[in-house]
């Protein structure tokens, strides 16, 4: 068995891990992405006949789960030869038929201060993780999200294949790091392309930025709109419904046995542990401020799909006084049925905020992190708001508390005003419509690229995973069999 030996440190992965610009790495080394040998004797390439396809994905939280989980059900369905899985993910790849190495929880951190006191587990992880690429020897490596660990798992392989003297596989990267936001943020992309093969941008202006600093890039899309083409959808094609997940009010509240005139807050506390952690309080006491003001108030908080978060939630909320509605390990199904039930979103700032604009849900954003943390996202941002509809449209649509002003009272705040004010609604509503449909992936560059590996039976495969999995197959090279 291949071992590991990165020769970093604990401190220098902080160093080099957390919500500050994408951490770059040199490497002298880069192999063809169309092909790669495996060990001193060399392979098989990616394009061989009967041999199956193997998939090293890394995800490390909730929604690159999700992400992933997607990606490999679309792998597997424009794949002309079968494919077998290994890597790290959640429940959901899990699902997908991936045996993960271990727990994704173990790498679910985000943040410079929150990453400290979980630096030894992450480093032992992440020599895990190498370790198990160099024995699975994979015909491409994917990681989603994450970038803090994925890029440096990315660096160690290319560093590993280069020690044994033979080309590594290609290294292809799902979801952007967005060094747009940062200051000096796209100085350190110079070295990213020695270290990775191809990235998959969810951003429309993402892929000409990435390309331009001489990285192959292809914009699939973004991957919340996914969720219009799974079970949660009405039947129509959401190529033609503005990307909105429509929704019964009344048979949804009617499902959670809630009572006629309630008025119902959505509450999404997150899908890390430091920051359910850190946000339930402060949700707990804006609910019991508004409740003084705002009679029959209920809360349902869907859980994200770990026992980690759901266990977390459900021990926190039992001391509530305001009545709620636990839903843990929601599935997309039962988040979509929680939406259409809401008068109101309370949201910690992340994907949850474009999956309520998809139910149109009228949403407060909130987010607060450790102190050092925020400062350093204060000092080094270019950016003016936190959620992405505000930033796309460089407009405060959805109202935003952000560290020291993401008190009770200013929750409560707004809360109240968007509850009360249907002005505020509508301008919600319509930028929802606005957002969604600049994410939309490129149609005819989909399924010309679908179209190449396996036909494409109608648009309702115009999807973002399916865009990402067609991009890998068809710059893998595969033979057809």
């Amino acid at each position: 068995m291949w071992r590991c030996r990165e020769k970093f440190s604990p401190l220098q992965y902080a160093l080099s891990s957390s919500l500050l610009p994408c951490c770059c790495f040199s490497s002298h080394f880069k192999a063809p992405f169309s092909s790669h040998c495996h060990g001193k004797g060399g392979g098989a390439a990616a394009g061989a006949r009967n041999e199956k396809l193997r998939v090293f994905i890394v995800a490390g939280e909730p929604s690159g789960d999700l992400i992933g989980s997607r990606l490999m059900a679309s792998l597997r369905r424009l794949s002309p030869r079968p494919l077998q899985f290994a890597g790290v993910g959640g429940n959901l790849m899990k699902r997908e038929g991936l045996v993960s190495e271990f727990p994704m929880e173990d790498i679910a951190v985000m943040g410079v201060a929150e990453l400290l006191p979980h630096l030894v587990r992450i480093w032992v992880r992440l020599r895990q993780t190498v370790t198990a690429v160099m024995d699975f020897r994979p015909h491409v490596v994917v990681t989603v999200d994450a970038k803090g660990f994925s890029f440096r798992v990315l660096r160690s392989i290319t560093d590993a294949y280069r020690r044994l003297g033979v080309s590594r596989p290609p290294l292809v990267h799902y979801v952007a790091p967005s060094s747009w936001a940062w200051k000096g943020g796209e100085n350190k992309l110079k070295n990213l392309a020695d270290t990775l093969d191809h990235l998959l941008c969810i951003l429309p202006f993402e892929a000409a930025l990435f390309k331009a600093h001489g990285i192959k890039a292809t914009y699939v899309g973004h991957p919340v709109l996914e969720d219009a083409f799974t079970s949660v959808a009405t039947g129509e094609n959401p190529a033609h419904c503005r990307w909105w997940i429509k929704g019964s009010k009344s048979c949804s509240r009617q499902d959670f046995g809630l009572q006629s005139g309630s008025t119902v807050v959505c509450v999404l506390p997150g899908s890390r542990a430091q920051e359910v952690k850190r946000m339930l309080p402060l949700f707990e006491s804006a609910l019991d401020l508004l409740a003084d003001k705002v009679p029959m108030l209920t809360a349902i908080i869907p859980t994200a799909p770990s026992h980690v978060i759901t266990d977390a939630v459900t021990e926190a909320v039992k001391a509530w006084k305001t009545p709620n509605i636990l839903l843990p390990y929601a599935s997309e199904k039962d988040k979509y049925s929680a939406f259409a039930a809401s008068d109101v979103s309370l949201c910690t700032s992340g994907t949850a905020v474009l999956q309520l604009q998809m139910a149109r849900v009228p949403t407060v954003v909130a987010y607060r992190a450790h102190p050092l943390t925020e400062w350093l996202i204060k000092s080094r941002t270019k950016l003016h708001y936190i959620s992405l509809p505000n930033i796309l449209l460089d407009s405060p649509v959805i109202p935003e508390a952000l560290f020291a002003d993401c008190t009770p009272e200013q929750l409560f705040t707004l809360l109240r005003q968007v509850l009360e004010d249907s002005e505020v609604k509508e301008q919600q509503a319509k930028a929802a419509e606005q957002v969604l449909s600049m994410l939309v992936p490129p149609q005819q560059s989909v399924l010309e690229s679908t179209g190449s590996l396996r036909s494409v039976e109608n648009v309702f495969d115009w999807r973002p995973s399916m865009a990402a999995a067609a991009t890998i197959l068809t710059s893998l090279q595969i033979d057809k069999t």
